[in-house]
């Protein structure tokens, strides 16, 4: 009995929760969660305990070899550099240690992984959250990939054949596949061409180029206005559904991309860009979810950092959570200083 006692307080003086070590078999690992013919979907909790600075201020980052399509990220704990395969599972985690992140990532390199400025790029969503696991503080990775499925839109677009994608029930993010199709719809000049990029675009829940038929009763104040701005003509397009009265459209393509707001935004950007109708409109519930998400994240971090000793003593009145103590403790010992 003494053993035991002495045992876990061991585990105690080495900052480890007894909850987290008898979660050792379900942290720091990536799990199934669901499987389609068109998508996958993986996720992963990774504990956030000596995690270590990566690049630009990020704890983790995506690399992708390309032979073997496969999604990993990267972590940093003490001297090791780890690798998880985001994509399969089964593979068991890669580890190296170096002596920094140059020269680490230079030997991933070597090996055929890369880092990539966005998992969008390659046909994954992902999105990351800070969450307890079972009392253990994680950083919560969902991959959802539709890299075949996005291949199948791209062929169905280039080749202006839907009926490659008519029977699919399986729903590509609007995201991944947006701009081929504007470029395009760009280059379609026949009536079969236009017809079958209607088709896909229903399928992507954006509304498709008109039919030249359709343009036979344009007035010429219309012509006119089309006339003098190409802009409008080239994006009118790709307007979403009018509500009403009120018609959200996107005549200028946004000048930065999703993955900016989920990993690199201020709070203010965040908040601005999650508070316009055509972000809701344009993205899919899990990419909107994500950045509502994050920006709860950031907003916490800007209370904990310049929060008054008032307004962080009501937050742990709800919250109860032990980083919001230890900083209303820092700041109660500078007021009697």
């Amino acid at each position: 009995m003494r053993k035991i006692m002495l045992f876990l307080f061991l585990i105690l003086l080495n900052g480890c929760s007894f909850n987290s070590f008898l979660l050792k078999g379900e942290i720091d690992k990536v799990t199934v969660v669901k499987y389609t013919p068109y998508m996958k979907h993986h996720r992963a909790y990774f504990s956030r305990d000596r995690l270590q600075v990566i690049k630009n201020g990020k704890k983790y980052l995506y690399l992708y070899n390309e032979k073997n399509n496969d999604l990993i990220v990267l972590l940093h704990r003490n001297n090791y550099y780890v690798l998880y395969n985001l994509s399969q599972p089964k593979r068991k985690a890669f580890s190296l240690k170096a002596n920094s992140d140059t020269s680490a990532l230079k030997k991933f390199k070597n090996m055929g992984y890369k880092t990539i400025p966005s998992p969008a790029s390659k046909g994954f969503i992902v999105s990351v959250s800070h969450r307890r696991y079972k009392d253990v503080k994680t950083l919560l990775i969902e991959v959802k990939e539709y890299t075949d499925l996005q291949k199948l839109y791209e062929n169905s677009i280039k080749t202006y054949d839907a009926s490659k994608i008519k029977n699919i029930k399986t729903k590509l993010p609007k995201s991944l596949i947006i701009d081929y199709y504007i470029r395009h719809k760009k280059q379609a000049t026949t009536h079969k061409q236009l017809t079958q990029l209607q088709i896909i675009a229903k399928k992507l829940q954006i509304k498709g180029p008109s039919l030249p038929s359709q343009n036979i009763n344009t007035t010429k104040k219309e012509q006119k206005e089309v006339k003098e701005d190409p802009d409008k003509k080239e994006y009118a397009w790709y307007e979403f559904e009018e509500k009403g009265e009120n018609k959200i459209s996107s005549q200028v393509p946004s000048e930065k991309p999703y993955s900016y707001y989920l990993e690199d935004a201020s709070i203010n950007e965040l908040s601005t860009y999650i508070s316009k109708d055509t972000t809701k409109n344009s993205l899919s519930s899990s990419q909107y979810s994500a950045l509502k998400q994050r920006k709860v994240v950031l907003q916490e971090e800007k209370l904990l950092r310049e929060g008054s000793l008032e307004e962080l003593i009501t937050a742990y009145k709800v919250n109860k959570s032990p980083k919001y103590k230890e900083r209303i403790m820092l700041l109660m010992k500078e007021e009697q200083k």
